[in-house]
């Protein structure tokens, strides 16, 4: 299995530090707001990763943090006269919401940033302690940029390249412009804990580091999140955690590419933001699911309406394969038996290719046709046919399901038919063997009214969407 280092810019094989196992970091919210489409990127993508390596049978300890003291907490705080708590709480269950809409998982551990307030300070006293970092008469500590002679690893930007930006904002008493906060001091009206610098809080950088450490331990198997992440956060988080630990940060680094609306850079101010609650309201969760795996994670993708549309007519390609399937299997036993184990083999060629995609980097992409595929040879070898087994049945449906679970995919329709649906297909199904066509028509358009699709098929009717 390979996946794309950003550290080294090209693909290297996937060794974890203990065989079987593997320990990932991926950057989560910050909880003011609903998260956006571009938000979900990062969220559906490296949920996918996980299945797949736990799928190749690995061991996964996955950690996804919540920042819930940042500026922006305390913004949105103050203009619903609230506290940094209730909002940070607020938008955490709203995530949720959306994570679970989005069929992601629960991560092994959420960590909070409040939560883990000792860690923090434990981590910058030792940057301090090692000369590292330093305190101002404010109660700031900031991290000695210079001191670290690899910085702008990660990025590939030498440190003169990357100080010609930098900037000593109003109120910093910063020694460098490049220098960071590892500890802000205490403002009036701002949340604040004790430290040994006084009151205050800690930086948005130094709460992954000592996260990551307590939860992982000082070197961890991958580091994940957005493209946007790599300078400054991530470049950050490798100076003070690898000065402060004297080993590497984290040996894999995996970033997934922007999203953009209508082929432009989604922003607030060109009024081409959307939420995944504005999305899902109109088209539903899983279209957005699909759209995020839809092309490789480092690729740029491109959100409009024709687009998320294209997602959900691919999905109902995927579920009708899967309805007509799941209805051979309940309704068919003995059936025909010749060329069955041809036809297995050939099923099993999708799933190969499935897990040369998914080991080429995770390649969801090629995944999602390899699946297509599949479909395609249930349909003509399998659907099509007048009787075939139940085994064959069962043997595909369980491949197709397997292989779809990977994506999270194929998650929204389940595969049970309300009992009153099934009573009215079998009086259409009556009314049609009795050739009363009317009362067949009537019974299809009263199923129509109330949402149920239906497809007449030489095996029997099936529900395509309900």
């Amino acid at each position: 299995m390979k996946v794309y280092n950003t550290m080294t810019r090209k693909k290297e094989e996937l060794k974890t530090i203990t065989p079987g196992e593997v320990k990932i970091y991926a950057c989560g919210p910050t909880v003011y707001n609903y998260i956006h489409i571009g938000n979900a990127r990062p969220i559906c993508v490296f949920d996918t990763f996980r299945r797949y390596l736990e799928y190749r049978g690995m061991k996964v300890t996955y950690v996804q943090n919540f920042t819930d003291i940042d500026d922006k907490i305390i913004k949105r705080a103050n203009e619903e006269n609230s506290d940094y708590l209730t909002v940070s709480q607020k938008y955490i269950a709203e995530y949720k919401k959306d994570a679970a809409g989005l069929n992601v998982r629960d991560a092994s551990v959420h960590p909070k940033a409040t939560e883990n307030i000792d860690g923090i300070i434990a981590m910058i006293q030792s940057l301090e302690e090692k000369g590292y970092a330093y305190s101002t008469e404010y109660g700031d500590v900031y991290f000695r940029t210079n001191r670290f002679s690899q910085y702008g690893k990660l990025s590939h930007q030498p440190l003169e390249d990357l100080e010609a930006g930098a900037r000593i904002s109003i109120g910093e008493t910063k020694e460098d412009p490049m220098d960071f906060a590892l500890w802000k001091g205490a403002k009036p009206g701002e949340p604040s804990w004790d430290s040994p610098w006084g009151q205050g809080r800690p930086g948005w950088h130094i709460e992954c580091s000592a996260m990551a450490k307590r939860y992982l331990g000082e070197t961890i198997d991958i580091h994940c999140g957005g493209q946007d992440l790599i300078f400054p956060h991530h470049e950050n988080e490798i100076a003070q955690s690898e000065c402060c630990n004297g080993v590497p940060f984290a040996n894999y680094w995996l970033h997934n590419g922007y999203i953009n609306v209508d082929n432009r850079k989604m922003s607030k101010s060109l009024g081409n933001f959307f939420t995944v609650r504005d999305v899902a309201e109109k088209y539903g969760y899983e279209p957005i699911r699909y759209l995020m795996l839809s092309s490789h994670y480092r690729s740029p993708i491109n959100y409009s309406v024709d687009i998320i549309e294209q997602c959900k007519a691919a999905l109902e390609r995927l579920y009708n394969c899967r309805d007509d399937l799941s209805y051979l299997a309940a309704n068919t036993q003995a059936g025909e038996k010749d060329g069955e184990e041809a036809v297995k083999a050939l099923l099993i060629t999708h799933k190969d290719d499935f897990i040369t995609a998914m080991d080429d980097d995770f390649n969801t992409a090629d995944a999602i046709s390899a699946l297509f595929e599949l479909a395609r040879d249930i349909n003509s070898n399998i659907n099509a046919r007048t009787q075939p087994s139940k085994e064959l049945c069962d043997f595909a449906l369980s491949l197709y399901n397997e292989l779809a679970d990977v994506l999270g995919l194929l998650y929204t329709k389940k595969n049970e038919i309300a009992d009153d649906v099934q009573q009215l297909i079998e009086q259409r199904s009556e009314a049609r063997k009795n050739k009363n066509w009317a009362e067949a028509d009537r019974i299809r358009d009263e199923l129509k009214a109330r949402g149920v699709t239906i497809k007449d098929t030489p095996q029997g009717t099936i529900v395509i969407s309900e």
